[in-house]
């Protein structure tokens, strides 16, 4: 579980590099926007390319961009 909490920071950290929202997420954020989006993610693109903790990455780094994306839509 903590390792998926890690995971999760990470792509977090990294959908909010992408969208540019990064400074405005902390950490709490990036954890949940990561976690979030790699079940967004895998539901959507399915289970494919490396994978950390039971995450693959390429697909949840996908969908938490997708969570960002439509969060900021709603709150900025």
């Amino acid at each position: 579980m903590l390792g998926s909490i890690i995971v999760g920071a990470i792509i977090g950290m990294l959908a909010g590099a992408i969208t540019k929202k990064s400074d405005s997420m902390g950490c709490l954020a990036n954890i949940i926007a990561g976690l979030i989006g790699s079940f967004v993610g895998q539901s959507l693109f399915g289970y494919w390319g490396p994978s950390l903790a039971g995450m693959a990455l390429i697909p949840s780094i996908a969908g938490a961009v997708i969570v960002i994306a439509v969060v900021s839509f709603f709150l900025d």
